[in-house]
């Protein structure tokens, strides 16, 4: 059975395109994933449609209502399932948050705006609570979006190669090693000659002599927290 994926959003549209292109628009097409993208609107009772308000105790911005929210995501959860908001103060998103999603059956994906949301929605609804990194969006579609498309790199027939999933960033908690392609010389750089070698052994060892040292470099925080 094919993961399901419901997604609420006060701008649906903004992933239309985004669902019909590349590797994810082909895993749709091959029903390997659904995604369905709902107006949270659509779970409003009242005639202007009011899905946010204004903070009681004052302060700036609106948000999200308690009652739409909390309607709209018990309507479409299932048992099990997993329901999920995005937000800058959940927990960092990372590739084995990814993977780990990508082996359940239901996820419910709520998209915040204005200043957030009810308390009482992620009291009442919210099961985990995931940052795409340490800045704020307008709203929380676009991280929705970032969620969907490295989640779904994790489920079988996805990707065209498998081995893109274990020779890549983040793999091992080092970072990717260069890569080239032709031509071998390209405005008087040459590609390493280990690469044009033959030598699968040899290459394997620059890949992860060249992983760590980009690790190094960029992101010595995961060095750090490698198993001693």
């Amino acid at each position: 059975m094919a993961l399901r994926v419901d997604v609420l959003t006060l701008f649906p549209r903004m992933l239309e395109g985004f669902l019909t292109e590349s590797i994810l628009g082909k895993a749709l097409e091959r029903q390997l994933l659904q995604v369905d993208v709902h107006d949270l609107r659509d779970w409003c009772t009242d005639k202007h449609r009011t899905a946010d308000d204004r903070p009681f105790g004052g302060g700036a911005g609106m948000l999200l209502k308690p009652e739409p929210a909390v309607a709209a995501i018990e309507a479409l959860q299932s048992p099990g399932c997993r329901r999920i908001y995005l937000t800058p103060d959940g927990v960092p998103f990372s590739q084995e948050i990814a993977q780990e999603l990508s082996q359940q059956e239901h996820l419910v994906l709520l998209s915040g705006h204005y200043e957030g949301i009810d308390q009482r929605i992620r009291d009442e609804v919210i099961d985990q609570e995931i940052s795409i990194g340490d800045y704020v969006l307008t709203n929380g579609t676009l991280p929705a979006a970032v969620l969907i498309d490295a989640m779904a790199r994790f489920i079988p027939g996805v990707l065209g190669e498998e081995k893109s999933l274990t020779h890549e960033s983040f793999t091992g908690k080092l970072l990717d090693f260069p890569q080239y392609t032709r031509p071998a010389e390209f405005r008087g750089k040459s590609v390493p000659e280990v690469l044009l070698s033959g030598n699968h052994g040899e290459i394997e060892k620059w890949r992860l002599a060249q992983r760590i040292e980009k690790t190094r470099q960029v992101r010595p925080d995961l060095l750090n927290n490698q198993p001693s």
